[in-house]
């Protein structure tokens, strides 16, 4: 395990679902990461998100986990694509359907851009689905490349899409 980070500044990471058992893909993955080296500390609901571009498919649930590492930035991605590959997430066509998609949002203030890692995520700021939940844990995270709080970014959001929280099953009315 790379252990060359710190554990002062929190990470942000973007999970989404839509085929499956969605609610608890996404738990799999958040008790995965937690083996792996990320510590759950905050995070958001589950939001049920319109799918936006790739074919037509089924709506995903998305959620947002706030937590700390001290895995560097390149050692966190290779365990969300760890934890993808062991939930059988399969990369057949750009956007389309997945048992579990796993994004690093935020890295502290970090900002990275090589070819399989750009940190903040590059299009967190065009998805509503990602800023919705965002929004619900981290209001006043400031954006370090846009310097925008997140409820500025979801208020300038170009994104159409429905997202709308959740009930899980066990709770409808």
């Amino acid at each position: 395990m790379d252990n060359g980070g710190d554990m002062g500044a929190p990470v942000y990471l973007g999970l989404g679902s839509n085929l499956g058992d969605r609610e608890a893909a996404i738990e799999d993955a958040l008790l995965r990461l937690a083996a792996g080296g990320f510590r759950v500390t905050r995070r958001s609901s589950l939001w049920l998100t319109e799918p936006v571009g790739g074919p037509p498919q089924g709506w995903f649930l998305n959620a947002v986990a706030q937590g700390e590492t001290a895995l560097r930035p390149e050692a966190l991605l290779e365990a969300c694509l760890a934890t993808e590959r062991e939930l059988g997430r399969v990369r057949a066509e750009r956007n389309g359907p997945r048992t579990i998609d796993v994004d690093i949002l935020f890295f502290g203030n970090e900002r990275r851009s090589s070819p399989g890692l750009v940190i903040p995520h590059p299009r967190l700021h065009e998805r509503r689905f990602v800023l919705e939940p965002l929004a619900e844990i981290a209001p006043d995270l400031v954006h370090p490349v846009l310097g925008l709080t997140v409820r500025e970014l979801l208020a300038l959001c170009p994104d159409p899409s429905v997202v709308r929280p959740h009930a899980p099953a066990g709770a409808r009315a």
